[in-house]
C-alpha cells in the first residue's frame, strides 16, 4: 500500500486549504521577521537608568491617549467610539501605575520629575508622532483606524514583556506585567470590533 502525505490525507478529510510545513524555516519562501529582539526598545536607546525607561514609558502612554480621545471624537461610528474612549481611559490608568513606580524608585521625597517633557504626549506606543498619526486618521473608516491602533497595541505588549525583563525589582516587573495583560486584552477587544466592521 502506498503511503499518502498528511496533506493529501487532510484535503481528503474536507479541509479547503493545507498547507505543508515540510523542511521547517528553511523551505519557507515568504518574508520573514528580522533586526535584534529589542529593536522595539530603539526609542528608550537615550535612556540609561531604569527611572528614565519608565519615564519614557509615560509619555508613550500619555500619547497613546491623547491619539485614542481624538479618535473617539472624530468617529460617528458610536460603538468604535466608545471603544476608544475606554481605551483612553485605559492608558491614563497605565500612566498613573508607571508614576507609582517612579516614586517608588525616586530617592526624594518630592514628586518625581518625568524627564524629557518635551516630548510628553508627543510620541506614541510604536514610536510614532501623534500629530502624524492624526493627520493620516483624517477621514478614514473605523475599520483601518482599529487596524491601526491593532498595531500600536501588539507594540505596546512586545514593548512591555521586554520592560518586564529590564525592571529590577519585582514590584515594578509586576506593573509592567499588568499593563502588558491589559494591552493584550485591548488586543482582543479592537480585534472583535475590526471583524464587525469589515
Amino acid at each position: 500500500m502506498r503511503s499518502r502525505s498528511a496533506a493529501g490525507m487532510l484535503s481528503d478529510a474536507g479541509f479547503q486549504e493545507v498547507f505543508s510545513m515540510a523542511g521547517g524555516i528553511n523551505a519557507w519562501k515568504g518574508d520573514r521577521a528580522t533586526g535584534a529582539p529589542e529593536a522595539g526598545m530603539a526609542f528608550f536607546s537615550q535612556a540609561e537608568k531604569t527611572e528614565d525607561l519608565v519615564a519614557l514609558t509615560w509619555t508613550l502612554e500619555e500619547g497613546t491617549r491623547r491619539f485614542y480621545t481624538s479618535i473617539a471624537e472624530m468617529l460617528d461610528d458610536v460603538e468604535a467610539a466608545g471603544l476608544f474612549k475606554n481605551l483612553a481611559v485605559a492608558e491614563e490608568r497605565h500612566k498613573d501605575a508607571l508614576l507609582r513606580i517612579l516614586r517608588g524608585l525616586s530617592s526624594s521625597k518630592d514628586e518625581p520629575e518625568l524627564p524629557y517633557t518635551e516630548k510628553h504626549g508627543q510620541f506614541m506606543e510604536g514610536g510614532i508622532l501623534v500629530e502624524e498619526a492624526l493627520a493620516w486618521a483624517k477621514g478614514k473608516r473605523a475599520a483601518e483606524l482599529l487596524e491601526l491602533s491593532m498595531s500600536l497595541e501588539v507594540n505596546a505588549y512586545d514593548l512591555y514583556l521586554k520592560m518586564i525583563r529590564r525592571m529590577e525589582d519585582n514590584d515594578s516587573a509586576m506593573v509592567f506585567r499588568t499593563i502588558a495583560e491589559e494591552e493584550r486584552i485591548h488586543l482582543e477587544r479592537l480585534g472583535e470590533l475590526l471583524d464587525k466592521r469589515v
